[in-house]
């Protein structure tokens, strides 16, 4: 019996630093998907201007600050500005898609656990009505999935990302990368579409 406690207790900080480490993930992925279109924009901007090395410089320190990735090492060979300029249209693209899981979390914190707030009812034909308390606890429990799917593109979104940045350091890319890309902005439109026509 002792032996069985000692190995749940040796089991479960396991599991509590493993979910840490997926929340701690999903905020990083949260707020470096949020930067990409700014970014991306000010490199398209100061790019042909002489400032390309400032923004590769930018894009290695969001990899590095707000994914704690590891630095690369910095290469011989910097990025020419044609190449700076094509990473910040990528990025513009792959910054766009990572709006609409952007959008779920908001969407999810204004329908979801402000919902009581924002929609003073009546809630006769609401989710969980015709109470208030009812509505309220419907919409949050059907935004949790929708919240946590969107996490989970934002932590693929990023990871897809910082993949691109390491190109500018020199490394080769996977072939899937530009592909994937491709896909994902392929898919966001295509949902985007979806959804405008819903409104």
């Amino acid at each position: 019996m002792p032996t069985d406690l000692a190995q749940s207790a040796a089991h479960h900080p396991t599991a509590r630093s493993r979910s840490y480490r997926v929340v701690r993930l999903a905020g990083r992925s949260l707020a470096y998907c949020a930067t990409l279109v700014p970014v991306a924009v000010l490199t398209l901007v100061t790019a042909p201007l002489g400032g390309a090395g400032a923004a590769v410089a930018r894009w290695r320190a969001l990899r590095t600050g707000l994914l704690g990735m590891p630095p690369t090492a910095v290469p011989a060979r910097r990025p020419g500005t044609v190449a700076v300029l094509g990473h910040a249209l990528l990025s513009l693209l792959v910054g766009a898609v990572a709006l609409l899981p952007i959008g779920v979390e908001l969407l999810m914190v204004l329908r979801g656990v402000l919902y009581g707030l924002v929609d003073p009812g009546p809630y006769d034909n609401s989710w969980g009505g015709p109470t208030r308390a009812g509505a309220w606890l419907a919409h949050f429990l059907v935004g949790l999935p929708m919240a946590a799917a969107g996490l989970a593109a934002l932590i693929g979104i990023a990871a897809v990302h910082q993949r691109l940045t390491r190109r500018l350091d020199g490394e080769r890319g996977p072939l899937w990368l530009l592909p994937t890309v491709a896909l994902m902005a392929l898919a966001g439109a295509l949902l985007f579409v979806a959804w405008t026509r819903q409104i």
